[in-house]
This record gives structure tokens, C-alpha cells and sequence, in this order.
């Protein structure tokens, strides 16, 4: 039931040519007299938006304070925040802890899930769902492989199934995303979840612009976007957000890390300033915190575990202390070691390396792909799926692989290269471990990782990977233990000069 396309958009031609002389300004002053007047015009002639879906399950309402709180801290350690600036806290919703307890009034959900064949909400989940579904704005802080994605997705497709019908047509949630990747998952996980017939789009750089642009005049429901290409579309006037009501920023963090704020803002100028806004992270830097501050409207908050950056803690990491031209013969012992159920996701610097050491690799007969930004859309999406169905079991790939690349039985990370800075580190550890499984996570670190020593162990000790012993360290690796003298390593074997930390 894809609606159909308004291209008409009244109003529009106004804050367009506004947009390009101010959205500098924007950023810094995003609730200005100047830009409310031209939000209030914008949304003047649209219906107002319902936003409130929910129904306390009479088994969450008979919960106690102590029974919650205790709830909370069982699951993963959850917080919770009411980030309104202004007059009295806002109670926090009880987490709901099964599936029937958030979406019990909404039959079409349950079969979905039923057939999907979860066991139980995740607890990021549990606690997203109630506060997404009274119709607040929302920021969920988790680690990746924890379920963001379908925390934000179910309740918005309840959100747009009850919004009232208008002429205004086109699209009714928007989920914005880094990664072309992410983008395709996000739309697979869509499809999964039919409901009331809504149809998706996904919209990526790299794809083929005609057919999106085709797709979009033929009628969707949900738009799944890298900031890039929507942009483009949105600027030759090729696509309507003015009928959306639900904004999704995925992987906030990871966006502002790419340079995409720009088109953010572009982006959220054409959506109607009284929609529903939900933003995941994984991590919670100034950068995304002012972006919340600037785009959500006293949201409440939910986040799992720290808002400081932490491991997965189902994955083992080891350190293993190197030279630069040691590195190759380390990644050949391992795959040599490789177990028939093993599957690792290799990651290194840069992308002429990546296609050098997977040359290498299948130079030796053994089956391996290779992912980066300058492979072609359909090479990447074959290495994605040949990776994903077990195909080959190696594969070397940038950073672009670090975030939503959902394969779920990954068993290894090998950092061939250590990542430009601590918070890639914590994604790419966080690409196996996931749903309920174990990992293992190895990282080379050569005399230029050494300064990243202080960022590295607060990571090492949220994990738990850590010591209780003194350590005699070689003189080759002396002066990076030095730095890690605060700490207690576990397990620190020294041998010939090389460091490894299990």
C-alpha cells in the first residue's frame, strides 16, 4: 500500500532556498525565532500527528519500583534518563520483558515475531519499546549486536499504521543510516517484518540512482537513506519528506564520524519539526550529544551497560605485540590454525591493502573476499553475501565493514591494522559475539598503536580482561608497558620480545 508521491510539496520552493544560506546557522542555533517561524509555516497545513500507541500490560503495571530497578540491573545494566530541560522529571516507562507485554494489541507484530522465533525481547528492547510507543522522542545508547534495529522499527510501524490519512502523500518514516551496507540490512530486517503491506525503499549512494528515483514515484512507506544520496534527491526536488511523522538516525555516531551532519540538517529542514525521533549510537561523544540536543525534542534516554566505550563482553580480546613486517606471518599462522566452524572478519588501514593481502590469501588456494569503498556496488554485495551464506570464511575488509555488518556467527576479529581511533576498535571487537554467541577478537599492535595505550585499557577492564599479577616485561615492549603500569593485565605472556594479552 505504498503511498503515492506528492511532488508538488507547497511551500517547499521557500525553505529550499533558504536552506542553502542558513544551514551553517542552523547548526548552531537549531531552535532560533527565525527557523520556528519557517518549521511553523512549513507544517502550518498538515494534520497533527498521533504518537501515543501504548497501553500498560497489567503484568508490568503491578511492578514495584524495587522490582524494576532490580529488573534494570539483571539485564545488562540498564539506565535510564529524562533529558527534559525544563520543569518536572517525567516518569520512565517499566521495561517490558516479553514480547506480548509491548505489542499484545497489536496481533499483526506477534505473528511476526512468532514466526521470526525469538525467545525474548533484548534489554535495550525491552526498555526502547514502552518509551518509543507513549510518543517520545528517544536516544538509545547500546552496543552493536544488541537489537537497536528492530527496537525502532516494530514501534514504527505501529506509529505510521496510526497516523491520519491526508492528502498530503509519500513516505511515512525515514531511517537514516552511514553505510550502504547498513542501509540493505535495515530494509532486509524491514521485509522480514511485514506489516499492513508497507513497502520500503532503500537509498544509497553507489546504487543505481534512476531505478531509486523510480522506486520513489511509484509509491513507498518507509525510506531507508545514506545522508548523501537523499540529499541529491531531496535537493532536485525528486522526493517528498514532508508527510514524514517517524525519524530514525542510526548510528548517529558513525555519521558524524563520515562528515555527514551537513546533509542532516539539510535532510531534517524538509521533515516536519513535530515528528517522533529516535537516535541509536553506539558510543555517546560531544559530537552526538549535541546533535541530540539539537534535533530531539526532550527526549528520554535508554542505554545499556556505560556511556563510556565498551567491548562486547562476550568477546575475548587478545594484544598481540608486533613489528610492521611481522604482521603477514601472524594472519598466516592463524588462518593455518582455523577451525572448519571458524569464520573471520579480517580488518586493516587501508583499501590497496585490503586487496593485497586477500590476493594473497587466495594466492595460497584458500577462499577469501574482500570489502571496501572502492569495490563496485555489486562486487561488495556478492562479498557480503558470500561471507554471510559460509561461501569463504575470510574476509578482508576496511572500516566499512565495523558497523551493521550483521553476520551472526563470525567467530574471529583479527585487527590486522589497529583503527584510527578507540571507538572503531570497540565496533570491530563487537562484529563477533553476537546473539548470544562467543568471540574472539585479535589484535597486531606495532610501536606506532603505543600511544593508543591509555584509550585501549578502560576498554580492556570493562570487558573484564584484565589481571591480578606483576608482570617482567622484555625491554623491547618496556617502555608501552610503562603506560600500562595502572592496570592488571591477565595472563601477559612475554616471549622473544612479543607480548600477548588473553
Amino acid at each position: 500500500m505504498g503511498r503515492t508521491l506528492n511532488s508538488t510539496q507547497k511551500g517547499r520552493s521557500r525553505v529550499s532556498n533558504l536552506r542553502g544560506n542558513s544551514a551553517n546557522h542552523c547548526a548552531t542555533m537549531p531552535c532560533s525565532p527565525f527557523f520556528l517561524i519557517i518549521f511553523l509555516h512549513f507544517s502550518s497545513d498538515l494534520p497533527p500527528i498521533k504518537k501515543n500507541f501504548y497501553t500498560e500490560a497489567e503484568s508490568v503495571s503491578v511492578l514495584s519500583p524495587e522490582e524494576v530497578s532490580e529488573w534494570r540491573k539483571e539485564n545488562n545494566n540498564i539506565f535510564v534518563d529524562d533529558l527534559k530541560e525544563e520543569g518536572p522529571k517525567r516518569p520512565i516507562p517499566s521495561p517490558c520483558r516479553t514480547f506480548l507485554e509491548a505489542f499484545e494489541l497489536f496481533p499483526e507484530i506477534m505473528e511476526n515475531i512468532e514466526q521470526v522465533g525469538f525467545a525474548k525481547p533484548t534489554p535495550i528492547q525491552s526498555q526502547a519499546w514502552p518509551v518509543i510507543l507513549i510518543g517520545e522522542d528517544l536516544i538509545a545508547i547500546a552496543q552493536t549486536g544488541t537489537g537497536k534495529t528492530l527496537a525502532y522499527l516494530l514501534p514504527g510501524f505501529i506509529h505510521m499504521d496510526g497516523q491520519p490519512v491526508s492528502e498530503q502523500d509519500g513516505p511515512g518514516m525515514l531511517v537514516l543510516t552511514p553505510t550502504r551496507e547498513l542501509a540493505l540490512q535495515i530494509e532486509a530486517e524491514c521485509s522480514k517484518y511485514q506489516y499492513k503491506g508497507y513497502k520500503s525503499i532503500c537509498i544509497y549512494g553507489g546504487g543505481d540512482r534512476r531505478g531509486q528515483i523510480n522506486l520513489v514515484r511509484s509509491g513507498v512507506d518507509i525510506v531507508i537513506a545514506t545522508p548523501g544520496r537523499l540529499n541529491d534527491l531531496q535537493m532536485n526536488d525528486l522526493i517528498n519528506l514532508r508527510s514524514i511523522t517517524y525519524v530514525v538516525l542510526d548510528e548517529a555516531d558513525r555519521m558524524l564520524d563520515m562528515g555527514f551532519e551537513p546533509q542532516i540538517l539539510k535532510i531534517l529542514l524538509d521533515v516536519r519539526p513535530d515528528r517522533q525521533t529516535v537516535m541509536t549510537s553506539a558510543t555517546w561523544p560531544t559530537g552526538v550529544r549535541r546533535l541530540a540536543k539539537s534535533y530531539l525534542k526532550n527526549p528520554m534516554m535508554v542505554y545499556v551497560g556505560t556511556l563510556d566505550l565498551a567491548a562486547v563482553g562476550t568477546v575475548q580480546q587478545k594484544l598481540l605485540i608486533v613489528q610492521e613486517e611481522e604482521k603477514k606471518s601472524y594472519l598466516f599462522d592463524f588462518i593455518r590454525s582455523m577451525q572448519p566452524h571458524d569464520k573471520v572478519l579480517v580488518f586493516v588501514g587501508k583499501k590497496l591493502l585490503a586487496d593485497d593481502l586477500s590476493s594473497d590469501i587466495a594466492l595460497q588456494g584458500i577462499a577469501v573476499q574482500c570489502l571496501h569503498g572502492d569495490r563496485e556496488q555489486s562486487s561488495r554485495e556478492e562479498a557480503l553475501a558470500d561471507f554471510k551464506e559460509s561461501r569463504v570464511r575470510i574476509l578482508v575488509a576496511t572500516d566499512l565493514a565495523s558497523r551493521g555488518l550483521d553476520v551472526h556467527d563470525i567467530t574471529h576479529v583479527f585487527n590486522y591494522d589497529f583503527p584510527r581511533n578507540i571507538e572503531e576498535y570497540v565496533h570491530r571487537v563487537g562484529r563477533t559475539g553476537r546473539a548470544g554467541r562467543t568471540g574472539a577478537a585479535i589484535t597486531l599492535l606495532t610501536r606506532e598503536n603505543w600511544r593508543m595505550a591509555p584509550e585501549l585499557i578502560p576498554i580492556l577492564e570493562r570487558a573484564e580482561q584484565v589481571s591480578k599479577h606483576n608482570l617482567y616485561l622484555s625491554k623491547k615492549v618496556k617502555l608501552f608497558y610503562k603506560i600500562l603500569a595502572f592496570t592488571k593485565l591477565n595472563e601477559l605472556e612475554v616471549s622473544q620480545g612479543r607480548s600477548l594479552l588473553s
